[in-house]
């Protein structure tokens, strides 16, 4: 009996450890299962520092871009008063010049000679009108006693009127030979710059003829062609900025005047912009890209375009919030430029103060963690997009 109660009790123990073992195996396997199971952390999206960008209110502009080629306000073409020999040129291209500095010397030698031609010709005049004096004072004397016809008398005071008519004429004729003697000497009308040369030591040139091209450069003016949509929202006064090729730096001009009617062949409207040019960093000819001010809001927020996505009617942009990637629905404004790049106005869904991603990198995980780093590492880590 004792036996057979011991057998039983055994077999009942040898059951349990049976049936627990198991339930452990099974407990084992179903916490490996688990784990093996459980999602991975993504690791964050990292940006660098370039990529992001800080909103601030600043100052926008809304501009119009125009094109044209610089001139000089003042230039003089240097011509030929008479005809004759050039004798002397004492200038070349580029060199500096003061108004009424003696620039051509043309042979004088003819004008000389006509000059004293005419001089001797006013002294025979002024002899005869000597003459003609006192004939007409001895007639009236003469009329006066009877000696002589009012006929005779009336006689010589026509003479005495034609040799003061031949005086004068001879005075006249001396002071254009004058004129033309002093023309053979060709000085700067303004002063300024030589542009140009058009003639040499020995050639004959003809009343007229061009010989020099002297600029002015301390004053610029370009001539744009602004569309007739937009000639309403600028005026006369207007401050520009112009970017001249082989310029670092925009240089600051204004709207000079605006022509009345519209150019022909086109739909725009010439207008005429003035620069400062006191140190002569300008040239005629340059090449210029004017931007003019249409409208103009203060303390606005803006982004860059590459910065929004989506389409005309709905645009978002991505922003960083506690460390974390957030997708913004933004509203927009104009677009203009706040004198360094293109931005576009936010008039409502972003904060001053907002960190944004600058740049269209495509989709991007909202709700990711996000890292920004200071090395030169990628924008965004490929592995977790």
């Amino acid at each position: 009996m004792f036996r057979r109660r011991s057998f039983w009790i055994i077999a009942i123990v040898v059951l349990l450890a049976a049936v627990g073992g198991r339930g452990f195996v099974k407990s084992r396997q179903a916490a490996a299962s688990t784990q093996a199971n459980a999602p991975t952390e993504a690791p964050p999206l990292q940006f660098l520092a370039s990529d992001l960008l800080t909103v601030t209110p600043r100052d926008l502009r809304q501009t119009l871009s125009v094109t044209g080629s610089l001139r000089a306000i003042n230039q003089a073409a240097v011509k030929a008063r008479v005809a004759g020999e050039v004798r002397e040129v004492l200038v070349r291209e580029g060199e500096a010049v003061t108004a009424g500095q003696v620039l051509v010397r043309m042979d004088e030698s003819d004008y000389r000679a006509r000059q004293a031609q005419s001089e001797a010709a006013l002294v025979a005049a002024r002899g005869q009108l000597d003459i003609a004096v006192k004939a007409r004072d001895n007639n009236r004397a003469l009329l006066e006693r009877g000696f002589i016809s009012k006929n005779a008398f009336d006689t010589t005071a026509s003479q005495y009127g034609i040799a003061l008519a031949n005086v004068d004429a001879a005075a006249g004729a001396l002071a254009v030979t004058k004129k033309a003697l002093g023309d053979t000497v060709i000085r700067a009308p303004i002063s300024g710059l030589v542009a140009s040369r058009s003639v040499q030591p020995g050639e004959k040139v003809a009343v007229d003829g061009k010989l020099l091209d002297v600029v002015d450069l301390s004053k610029m003016e370009m001539e744009v062609a602004v569309p007739t949509s937009d000639i309403l929202s600028i005026a006369p006064g207007q401050e520009v900025a112009v970017r001249v090729e082989g310029l670092d730096k925009p240089m600051p001009a204004r709207v000079a005047r605006i022509n009345p009617a519209t150019q022909a062949g086109s739909r725009s409207i010439m207008a005429y912009l003035q620069l400062d040019n006191p140190q002569s960093l300008l040239r005629a000819g340059m090449f210029g890209e004017a931007r003019l001010t249409l409208s103009k809001k203060s303390g606005v927020l803006a982004v860059p375009q590459a910065a929004l996505q989506g389409n005309g009617d709905s645009f978002f942009i991505y922003a960083i919030e506690s460390d974390k990637l957030e997708r913004k629905t933004v509203q927009t404004g104009i677009t203009g430029s706040d004198g360094d790049a293109v931005l576009v106005e936010i008039t409502g869904g972003l904060a001053p103060g907002a960190r944004v991603v600058r740049r269209n990198l495509g989709n991007l995980p909202t709700g990711a963690k996000v890292k920004v780093l200071q090395t030169a590492a990628g924008p965004i880590d490929a592995s977790a997009r």
